[in-house]
């Protein structure tokens, strides 16, 4: 596996292929392929309800039905419950944060910590509180009284502790204030730098214009694009019928 991660930039740490996802008998996911490489920001948009929430619940083993092959790392793990994924390298912020409201912002970090991984970025409470200063002004605060903002940045940082190659983002701009969202898209920028690849679900064109470098667009559970964020800025269609409101 470290082998493969430093064959360089081009390294496919994700691949879907076919993947279908269903909740009981509805059928939410149809033959859905995507890839991520090494070093890339990559963006899954669509409409509310369109299926990025559960394309990334499905990649994380999170769904008990689904069919398909999902290679992470050169590893298959349509199989691996959400626990093992996570201890191979991949990190998940869902969109409703769920950090523990009791413990501390430093106390939260703490749970994320895993070991360092070869051809991964390294991750410490104080590279993190360097990466966001309003969590490192408050590190003993619980993360009950914290503001929804700053709960988001906390459940990045959580996940990041787990020095982590790929991490899904779902809906980083979702229902934060706008000054949030900007420190949000400067946290991606920052983290490419650092050599974190990121797969993220957006609404939001000109947030994933800011950060990504290609676009996957969901509808009603299907691949209805796939190209790079130039080529979707440039799709009027595609815009139209796919992520206008």
């Amino acid at each position: 596996m470290q082998q493969q991660l430093q064959q360089g930039t081009q390294q496919e740490i994700l691949n879907v292929s076919g993947l279908n996802a269903f909740y009981g008998r509805a059928h939410i996911l149809f033959d859905v392929n995507l890839k991520v490489k090494r070093g890339e920001v990559v963006a899954l948009m669509g409409r509310n309800g369109a299926g990025k929430s559960t394309t990334m619940k499905a990649i994380m083993g999170m769904l008990n039905r689904t069919q398909g092959e999902i290679s992470f790392v050169g590893e298959d793990i349509r199989q691996a419950p959400p626990h093992t994924i996570a201890k191979m390298g991949m990190g998940f912020v869902p969109e409703d944060r769920r950090i523990f409201t009791d413990l501390t912002v430093l106390e939260n970090l703490e749970v994320g910590m895993q070991p360092p991984r070869e051809g991964a970025p390294h991750w410490t409470a104080q590279k993190l509180f360097e990466l966001f200063p309003n969590l490192g002004e408050m590190p003993n605060r619980p993360g009950g009284q914290m503001s929804g903002g700053e709960q988001q940045m906390l459940t990045v940082s959580r996940t990041l502790m787990g020095n982590p190659y790929l991490v899904l983002l779902d809906e980083p701009s979702e229902g934060v204030a706008p000054v949030i969202v900007e420190q949000m898209a400067e946290m991606i920028i920052e983290l490419k730098k650092q050599g974190l690849t990121i797969l993220l679900s957006e609404q939001n064109l000109q947030f994933a214009d800011l950060v990504c470098d290609r676009a996957y667009v969901l509808e009603n559970g299907h691949i209805r694009f796939e190209g790079s964020m130039e080529e979707l800025s440039a799709n009027d269609e595609v815009r139209r019928n796919y992520l206008s409101v």
